[in-house]
Protein backbone atom coordinates (compact mmCIF):
# COMPACT_ATOMS: atom_id res chain seq x y z
CA UNK A 1 0.00 0.00 0.00
CA UNK A 2 2.84 2.40 0.31
CA UNK A 3 3.70 2.05 -3.19
CA UNK A 4 0.31 2.77 -3.94
CA UNK A 5 0.28 6.24 -1.52
CA UNK A 6 3.86 7.20 -3.29
CA UNK A 7 2.00 6.63 -7.00
CA UNK A 8 -0.86 8.88 -5.60
CA UNK A 9 1.58 11.62 -4.23
CA UNK A 10 3.90 11.59 -7.57
CA UNK A 11 0.91 12.38 -9.94
CA UNK A 12 -0.58 14.83 -7.75
CA UNK A 13 2.68 16.59 -7.46
CA UNK A 14 3.88 16.48 -11.31
CA UNK A 15 -0.14 17.92 -12.28
CA UNK A 16 0.39 20.73 -9.48
CA UNK A 17 2.95 21.74 -11.32
CA UNK A 18 1.59 21.27 -14.55
CA UNK A 19 -1.68 23.75 -13.27
CA UNK A 20 1.30 25.97 -12.19
CA UNK A 21 2.10 25.91 -16.15
CA UNK A 22 -1.59 26.47 -17.09
CA UNK A 23 -1.93 29.52 -14.74
CA UNK A 24 1.21 31.03 -16.47
CA UNK A 25 0.08 30.36 -19.98
CA UNK A 26 -3.47 31.95 -19.33
CA UNK A 27 -2.52 35.74 -19.53
CA UNK A 28 -0.23 35.22 -22.86
CA UNK A 29 -2.79 32.36 -24.47
CA UNK A 30 -5.87 32.18 -22.42
CA UNK A 31 -8.72 30.35 -24.34
CA UNK A 32 -10.96 27.21 -23.84
CA UNK A 33 -8.23 24.56 -24.06
CA UNK A 34 -6.16 26.63 -21.62
CA UNK A 35 -8.70 26.94 -19.38
CA UNK A 36 -10.14 23.61 -20.03
CA UNK A 37 -6.63 21.82 -19.16
CA UNK A 38 -6.45 23.87 -15.84
CA UNK A 39 -9.98 22.18 -15.15
CA UNK A 40 -8.80 19.08 -16.37
CA UNK A 41 -5.78 18.62 -14.10
CA UNK A 42 -7.46 19.51 -10.52
CA UNK A 43 -10.20 16.89 -11.42
CA UNK A 44 -7.78 14.38 -12.47
CA UNK A 45 -5.80 14.64 -8.87
CA UNK A 46 -8.97 14.64 -7.14
CA UNK A 47 -10.27 11.56 -9.11
CA UNK A 48 -6.46 9.63 -9.52
CA UNK A 49 -4.93 10.77 -6.22
CA UNK A 50 -7.66 10.72 -4.25
CA UNK A 51 -8.59 7.43 -5.07
CA UNK A 52 -5.10 6.00 -4.41
CA UNK A 53 -4.93 7.59 -1.21
CA UNK A 54 -8.31 6.02 -0.22
CA UNK A 55 -7.12 2.80 -1.02
CA UNK A 56 -3.91 2.51 0.04
CA UNK A 57 -5.55 4.42 4.06
CA UNK A 58 -8.82 1.94 4.09
CA UNK A 59 -7.72 -0.78 1.66
CA UNK A 60 -11.02 -1.20 0.22
CA UNK A 61 -10.31 -1.92 -3.53
CA UNK A 62 -13.84 -0.50 -4.73
CA UNK A 63 -11.77 2.65 -4.55
CA UNK A 64 -9.14 1.95 -7.35
CA UNK A 65 -12.21 1.58 -9.76
CA UNK A 66 -12.52 5.53 -9.93
CA UNK A 67 -8.63 5.69 -10.81
CA UNK A 68 -8.81 5.45 -14.44
CA UNK A 69 -11.27 8.14 -14.69
CA UNK A 70 -8.97 10.70 -12.82
CA UNK A 71 -6.04 8.86 -15.30
CA UNK A 72 -8.36 9.99 -18.25
CA UNK A 73 -8.78 13.58 -16.69
CA UNK A 74 -4.86 14.19 -16.77
CA UNK A 75 -4.98 12.75 -20.52
CA UNK A 76 -7.58 15.48 -21.53
CA UNK A 77 -5.40 18.22 -19.69
CA UNK A 78 -2.54 17.17 -21.45
CA UNK A 79 -3.87 17.34 -24.93
CA UNK A 80 -5.74 20.79 -24.08
CA UNK A 81 -2.19 21.94 -23.48
CA UNK A 82 -0.73 20.57 -26.98
CA UNK A 83 -3.79 21.93 -28.03
CA UNK A 84 -3.26 25.40 -26.76
CA UNK A 85 0.58 25.03 -27.57
CA UNK A 86 -0.20 24.77 -31.50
Amino acid sequence: MLAVFETAVRYQMYHALAILLVGLMMAPMGGWAVHTAGWAFAIGIVLFSGSLYLLAITGTTAFGAITPIGGLAFLVGWGCLIIAGL
